[in-house]
C-alpha cells in the first residue's frame, strides 16, 4: 500500500483484511455476506457481477484510499456473493433448481433480516445491479439509495441471450476454459486494459484471470442461467423511492442498458456518470473515477468523508469540512480520465 493523505484517517489494509465471513441460510440456499466495519453505523450492500465477489470486483473501489475513507467512515459494508460465488465454495447441487432473479432479490431481503437491517444503501454491479434494482423495486421501504455500476434493468437482447448460451455452454462443455475467460473478461474491461498483441493486460486483468480459475463452473453457469431469464424492470424504475447513482464506462457493452435505463428513471433522482475509457466494472478499472460523485451523492444524506484523523467515525461531519479545493482531484492527487455527467 503506498502512502495515503492526511485526510484518510482508516487503515483501508486492515480493515479489509478484517472482515468477517458469515454464511446465511435461506429460503433459497445459503449465502455468504462477508461484513466489514462498524455494525452501528448504516449498512452498504454490495452485489458484484457473473462469476466476481467482492474480493475480484470491488477491492479496487476499497482499496482506493479515498474512497475506502468515505465509505469505511460512514457505513458498515455488507458484500453479498452469488451463490457459490465466495472464496472456497463448493458446487452446488443439481439436485438445487436454479433460482430465479426473484429468489435472488428476496434472498437479499432474507440477509438483511438476518442482520437486522431495516433500510440500506445499495451498490450492485452489472448482473448485481440489477438484483439489487429488482429488490428495491419490490421492498421499496427498504432501499434509501443506489449505486449502480454498468447496470442492467431490460430483458436480454437476442445478441446478449445468444451470447449468454454460448457462454454456459462454453463452461457447461468445457469448464473455464480460455474462451470462456475471454468472454468474461470482455465483459469486464475495456480493450485497453485487456491488452493486445503490442502491449500486455493491466495487472488487474491478470489478477481477474488468476481468480476467475477459483471459480466453481458449475456456480457461474447457474448465476448465468439465471441471469439470461430476467425480466425487464423498465415499468418499476419510476416507481422507485430512492436516489441513484449509475456509473457506466463508455467501452463497457452494457452501456446502451445505462442510458435506457436512466431515460426511465425520475430525473429528479437519478444521475448517470460515463467513464471514458473504461468498461464495466468501473470499480475495478477506475475506480477514482467514483469518488467525487459518490461524496456529492452522498453529501444528499449528510455524510461526508472525513477531514482529519481525529473525526469520530460515528457522526457525520458537518458541510463546512467539505471545501470546494477538497472535492478537487488535482488537491487529492488523482488524476481521472474524462467523465461525462448526465441528469437527464
Amino acid at each position: 500500500m503506498g502512502e495515503s493523505s492526511s485526510s484518510v484517517s482508516i487503515d483501508v489494509e486492515r480493515i479489509w483484511f478484517g472482515g468477517k465471513e458469515h454464511i446465511v441460510q435461506t429460503s433459497y440456499g445459503s449465502v455468504s455476506v462477508a461484513v466489514f466495519g462498524d455494525q452501528e453505523k448504516p449498512a452498504l450492500v454490495t452485489y458484484p457481477d457473473v462469476a466476481l465477489n467482492y474480493m475480484s470486483c470491488f477491492q479496487g473501489l476499497f482499496f482506493c484510499p479515498e474512497a475506502a475513507s468515505l465509505l469505511l467512515h460512514n457505513f458498515c459494508i455488507y458484500h453479498i456473493s452469488p451463490p457459490g460465488h465466495e472464496l472456497g465454495a463448493g458446487p452446488i447441487s443439481s439436485d438445487v433448481p436454479v433460482p430465479s432473479v426473484d429468489n435472488l432479490a428476496d434472498q437479499v431481503a432474507e440477509v438483511l433480516d438476518f442482520f437486522g437491517l431495516k433500510a440500506v444503501m445499495c451498490m450492485g454491479v452489472t448482473a448485481g445491479a440489477y438484483i439489487l434494482t429488482l429488490f428495491a423495486s419490490k421492498y421499496r421501504d427498504r432501499v434509501i439509495g443506489l449505486i449502480l455500476v454498468s447496470p442492467l434493468c431490460k430483458t436480454p437482447s437476442w445478441t446478449q441471450w445468444l451470447y449468454t448460451k454460448v457462454m454456459s455452454n462454453l463452461l457447461y462443455f468445457y469448464g473455464m476454459c480460455g474462451l470462456a475467460k475471454e468472454f468474461l473478461l470482455q465483459r469486464y474491461f475495456s480493450k485497453e486494459v485487456r491488452g493486445s498483441t503490442q502491449f500486455l493486460e493491466s495487472d488487474i486483468v491478470q489478477a481477474c484471470r488468476s481468480l476467475l480459475d477459483e471459480r466453481r463452473v458449475v456456480n457461474v453457469w447457474r448465476f448465468l442461467e439465471t441471469m439470461n431469464g430476467r425480466h425487464d424492470l423498465t415499468k418499476d424504475l419510476k416507481n422507485l423511492q430512492c436516489r441513484t447513482l449509475i456509473f457506466v464506462g463508455d467501452s463497457s457493452p452494457f452501456h446502451s442498458d445505462a442510458l435506457h435505463m436512466i431515460s426511465k428513471l425520475d430525473r429528479r433522482y437519478s444521475v448517470l456518470v460515463e467513464v471514458q475509457d473504461c468498461g464495466s466494472v468501473v470499480t475495478e478499472e477506475q475506480p477514482h473515477a467514483m469518488l467525487i460523485p459518490m461524496e456529492y451523492f452522498f453529501m444528499g444524506y449528510g455524510l461526508y468523508r472525513p477531514c482529519n484523523p481525529n473525526s469520530s467515525p460515528r457522526s457525520p461531519l458537518s458541510p463546512s469540512c467539505i471545501s470546494p479545493e477538497m472535492l478537487s482531484p488535482e488537491s487529492m492527487g488523482v488524476k481521472l480520465k474524462p467523465i461525462r455527467t448526465r441528469i437527464l
